[in-house]
C-alpha cells in the first residue's frame, strides 16, 4: 500500500466521530464524537441522543416550542455522553474530536475531565452565547482547539 493510501490520525477520528454522528435520532443535528489518547487509541465514544431507558419515540424532537415539547431538556450532547461513557482511569491529556463544536455545558465538562485538545468540524453557532461562553473557558482553561482539516478523501464503507 502506498503511503498517500493511509489515513491520518485527525482523518480516522474524525471519521469514527462522524461515523458515530449516525448513531443520533436527532432529525435536525447529528452530533458525533471521539475521544483518542494520546497514543492514539479510541478511549470513548459518543452521539447526541436521549440518556439511557428514554425511549426515542416518547420525547420530542422538535427544535421550536414550549420548552418541555423541544429536545432541549432531554438530548445529552455527544461530548458529554463520550465523557459519560468513559470506563477507564483518566482522559487526562486525550483529544476529543468532534463534529460540531461545544457548548458551554460540554465545555465544562471537556475542561473537567482533563482533555486537553478539541478538534472540530463544523462552528455553525459560532455567535451564539453558548459558544462563545465556550470559546472563553477554552481559552481561560488552556484546552486547545482547532478546525478539523479537511482533507476530502472519500471512503467507503458498506455495513
Amino acid at each position: 500500500m502506498k503511503r498517500q493510501d493511509y489515513i491520518t490520525w485527525d482523518e480516522y477520528f474524525m471519521g469514527v466521530a462522524k461515523l458515530s454522528a449516525h448513531r443520533s435520532k436527532d432529525p435536525g443535528t447529528q452530533v458525533g464524537c471521539c475521544i483518542a489518547t494520546q497514543d492514539n487509541r479510541i478511549a470513548s465514544l459518543g452521539y447526541n441522543g436521549l440518556p439511557r431507558g428514554c425511549k426515542d419515540d416518547e420525547f420530542p424532537w422538535i427544535r421550536d416550542g414550549k420548552p418541555l415539547e423541544t429536545k432541549y431538556l432531554y438530548v445529552v450532547h455527544s461530548e458529554l455522553n463520550a465523557i459519560l461513557n468513559f470506563s477507564g482511569h483518566s482522559l487526562q491529556g486525550c483529544k476529543i474530536y468532534v463534529t460540531l463544536f461545544p457548548c458551554n455545558e460540554c465545555a465544562k465538562a471537556i475542561i473537567q475531565s482533563g482533555i486537553h485538545e478539541i478538534v472540530y468540524e463544523e462552528d455553525r453557532y459560532a455567535d451564539t452565547d453558548a459558544v462563545i461562553a465556550s470559546k472563553k473557558m477554552l481559552d481561560a482553561s488552556g484546552v486547545k482547539y482547532r478546525k478539523y482539516n479537511i482533507s476530502h478523501k472519500k471512503i467507503t464503507i458498506e455495513v
